[in-house]
Formats: C-alpha cells, sequence, structure tokens
C-alpha cells in the first residue's frame, strides 16, 4: 500500500527531529560542557587563534597548551592520588626495611597515626615519597605505578583512580588536539608516575609530561642497562618551578594554560604575561555531591591567591557544579 506524498513527507520530518539533536550531540566536541561562559570563552580563544587571516591568528607550532594534573585533569581529594600510591607502597615494601618500625615518619605511616604523620610535614612527606619512589630502576618503579593503579581503589567512591578523571577536560584536550594545540601536563606530581598512566589515560605522551624529578643514574650491571632512580629531590615542578621548568623543556611560552590552585599561579601568570591573545582558566571546586567543595581553606589544593588573581585578570574560573554536565566518565550526564 503506497502512502500519500503528505503523509510521507510528514513521517520523513518527525523522523528527521528525532535524528537532529542525535546528530548535533555526535558533533559536539564539548558534550560535558554547558553552554555558559567557561565553554564559550574557550571556544572563542580557539576559534580566534586558529582562524587565518584573523588578527588573533597563531601558527600551529606556537599553540603550546599547559595543563596541572591533580585537581586539574583528575581528582586530588582526600589526598593526592600519588601520596596514596606513596603510603601504599610503603606498607608493601615495609618488610624489607624493620628499621622502618622505629623511625620517623615511617613508624607513624605504618601505624596509621595521621596526627603523628601530620607533625612530620612536607619534610616527612618527601622522606616517604623518596623512600618508595627509588632505590630501583625506572621501568621497575613503573611496573609498581601501573599495578597499584591497576588494583587501588578510590577509599570514598571505589573506582580505580583512573577512573577518577574529569570527562569535560578529557574532551577539551582532545578538542584543543583537533586544532592543532599541542598538550602538556606540567604539575608538581612526580614525573615518572604521572607517565605510567598518561598516555592511556588523557592521550599524551611521556615526553610531554613535566613533573617533579627525582636524581637517576645511568648503570651498566651483569651485561643490562638501566636507569637507576636516586633518593634525591632535583626539580620541585610547583610553583616557581612550573614556569621554570616550562621554560627550560618545552622552549616556548604556553599560549593555553589550566590548573585548580595556588601551585598553578606562576605558571598561569607566565601565560598570560606572553604578547598576543592568551587563556587561562582554573577548575574551581564547587560541587559537593558529584566530587568536593573545597577553595581557600583547603589542605589540599588550596585555591586562594590564584582565585584573586583570576578575578583581577578576568581569567577564566569553571564553576564545577554549574558548567560541568558530568564530571566523570562513568556518570551519566545531568
Amino acid at each position: 500500500m503506497r502512502h500519500p506524498p503528505m503523509l510521507s513527507f510528514m513521517r520523513w520530518c518527525a523522523l528527521l527531529l528525532l535524528v537532529l539533536p542525535l546528530l548535533a550531540r555526535a558533533a559536539d566536541p564539548l558534550p560535558s560542557w554547558q553552554d555558559g561562559p567557561s565553554r564559550q570563552a574557550i571556544e572563542a580563544f580557539v576559534t580566534a587563534v586558529t582562524t587565518e587571516g584573523g588578527k588573533d591568528y597563531v601558527a600551529p607550532a606556537e599553540r603550546i597548551a599547559v595543563f596541572d594534573n591533580d585537581g586539574t585533569l583528575w581528582s586530588e581529594q582526600p589526598a593526592y592520588f600519588q601520596v596514596l600510591f606513596a603510603l601504599s607502597e610503603l606498607k608493601r615494601m615495609a618488610p624489607e626495611h624493620p628499621e622502618w618500625k622505629q623511625q620517623q615518619p615511617f613508624k607513624a605511616a605504618l601505624e596509621g597515626d595521621q596526627q603523628t604523620l601530620a607533625k612530620s610535614g612536607m619534610a616527612g612527606l618527601l622522606q616517604i615519597v623518596l623512600a618508595t619512589h627509588s632505590g630501583m630502576s625506572s621501568a621497575q618503579f613503573i611496573q609498581n605505578a601501573r599495578h597499584w593503579l591497576d588494583t587501588a581503589r578510590h577509599p570514598t567512591t571505589g573506582r580505580r583512580f583512573t577512573e577518577m578523571v574529569f570527562q569535560p577536560m578529557l574532551e577539551l584536550l582532545d578538542y584543543l588536539r583537533a586544532n592543532g594545540f599541542k598538550t602538556y601536563i606540567v604539575s608538581g606530581g612526580e614525573v615518572v608516575f604521572m607517565r605510567a598512566f598518561a598516555e592511556e589515560v588523557y592521550g599524551i605522551p611521556p615526553e610531554q609530561v613535566i613533573g617533579t624529578t627525582l636524581g637517576s643514574r645511568f648503570e651498566e650491571k651483569a651485561g643490562r642497562l638501566s636507569i637507576q632512580r636516586l633518593p634525591k629531590l632535583v626539580h620541585n615542578d610547583d610553583g616557581v618551578g612550573k614556569p621554570e621548568s616550562i621554560d627550560r623543556i618545552i622552549g616556548r611560552r604556553p599560549l593555553f594554560a589550566f590548573g585548580n590552585s595556588d601551585g598553578d599561579l606562576q605558571m598561569l601568570q607566565w601565560t598570560m604575561a606572553g604578547p598576543g591573545k592568551r587563556f587561562a582558566g582554573l577548575v574551581h571546586h564547587t560541587d559537593a555531591k558529584r566530587e568536593w567543595a573545597y577553595d581557600r581553606n583547603s589542605k589540599v589544593g588550596r585555591l586562594d591567591k590564584a582565585l584573586s588573581a583570576a578575578n583581577r585578570g578576568n581569567w577564566t574560573v569553571v564553576d564545577m557544579a554549574r558548567e560541568w554536565r558530568r564530571v566523570y566518565p562513568f556518570e551519566s550526564p545531568r
């Protein structure tokens, strides 16, 4: 039975109305971002610097984008994930180091004495990191880190730590790369630890990961070559250390930078101090329901001086609660 032409046309129109939103969503490079001020600022900036013949056009070779990791690309609560890894490794390695039972801060960490461990401060934490991140080859350390990332679970969500990445930021990384940007991680995290997962999770290869660096030594033993990790801090990639390492390793001032805390302030300032059109962004953790809410008074990821600088400099501050349709890849969009 043949349908009248008008009826067929109406059915075709109805089908089109159903399909068009799906096609639009599929073509959207930033589906987890609300159509709000942050998304609009990002898209306007990318359009401006990639439009040939425009006054703000920037050649692809100069389109450098840098991102902090902790709190910017993945969560950082209730503690930095690398700290949780170090504490886990300390317990695993403890049978080989009986002296730790009597030495602080190792004793406190092994006994779960949070008060004493907290009193040891950053110096105590550095001791634990150096003890668990050295005394082995880089290859062995990466293997240890990957095993932990594959098996450990976040204490609050029960998810693997590599699932605690921010879906909107994954989309942003892809969006920038699709527009000719080269994306780097510039983080206070230890560089080899981040290289253990950055390419698989973020699509950022090891040579584009910059972080805190320990000493190393080339070694030949029984005909085998290795790079041995030494218990020595060579570079702290936080605060002023970030623009210093950008200058030393990348050799170009970034055009685009994203962070989330005071530790990223100098990197954002350095980016914005360059000539021409530039972008500085901050992830503001405002969502206590889907993630955590914290800023100026937080012990982890404090956002105080950088937030004030952002307000003065008209940087983009992403309100996570209002501007992200979903936070993690395993969530459904709001």
